[in-house]
């Protein structure tokens, strides 16, 4: 079992929230309300904003080329696949990059992507990854789940580019990479006395993630 698969056991409840959220559930039958997406893309873009600060924080804090190297990916993948699927399906509501950058950060966006920075700033890279691990990893998982449920049914399905896009090899190769880089980093710099405060942290950043979905649905309910 993997540093990922025994903080997933030991934050259940958290993980569970987020990866079950009603908002995941929606977009997998297809009833999330398009006001609800619309408001969550906006939102996710300033997020990942913030996720590219964080991972050239994880350059400063490697120690390593090997570290500097998986901080590099996951700061291309953000810059270069991630934010370009978000340009491209809000570009259909006829929003620019610049009315994107533009947007005010919501509470629940500034919460968790300045708890992941807090996270690296006050701790070690081993803090800092697995505080972005529920992002990174749980998308990928979240995304090769949906496309599993929907099958053929995929190709019809409102929300296919997302889905596809977080199921599709590009991104299932950069979350597998970050899981075995975050083993390697436990391997080098956790002891069992420390893997209850890594719980800690990725119960919390679990329940932020799950707060980040439910801005989306009550952005919703307030545009209905």
């Amino acid at each position: 079992m993997d540093i990922f698969e025994r903080l997933k056991q030991a934050a259940a409840a958290d993980w569970a929230a987020y990866v079950e959220h009603d908002f995941v559930r929606q977009m997998g039958d297809g009833s999330l309300p398009e006001a609800a997406f619309r408001r969550y893309l906006v939102q996710d873009y300033l997020f990942l904003i913030q996720f590219a600060r964080a991972y050239a924080l994880a350059t400063y804090k490697s120690r390593t080329l090997s570290d500097m190297r998986a901080a590099k990916a996951g700061l291309s993948a953000i810059l270069d696949l991630e934010m370009d699927l978000h340009v491209r399906l809000c570009g259909r509501w006829g929003l620019s990059p610049q009315d994107l950058e533009a947007a005010t950060e919501h509470q629940a966006t500034v919460a968790y992507t300045r708890y992941v920075l807090d996270c690296g700033q006050a701790g070690d890279l081993l803090d800092l990854h697995v505080a972005l691990s529920p992002c990174v990893i749980g998308y990928a998982e979240i995304g090769a789940r949906l496309a599993a449920d929907l099958g053929a049914a995929l190709e019809s399905h409102p929300y296919r580019d997302w889905i596809a896009e977080y199921a599709g090899e590009a991104y299932q190769e950069i979350a597998s990479d970050a899981r075995r880089h975050l083993d390697g980093l436990a391997a080098r710099a956790m002891t069992e006395a420390r893997f209850g405060e890594l719980a800690a942290m990725f119960g919390k950043a679990s329940r932020l993630e799950a707060d980040f979905w439910q801005m989306g649905l009550e952005g919703a309910k307030t545009t209905n």
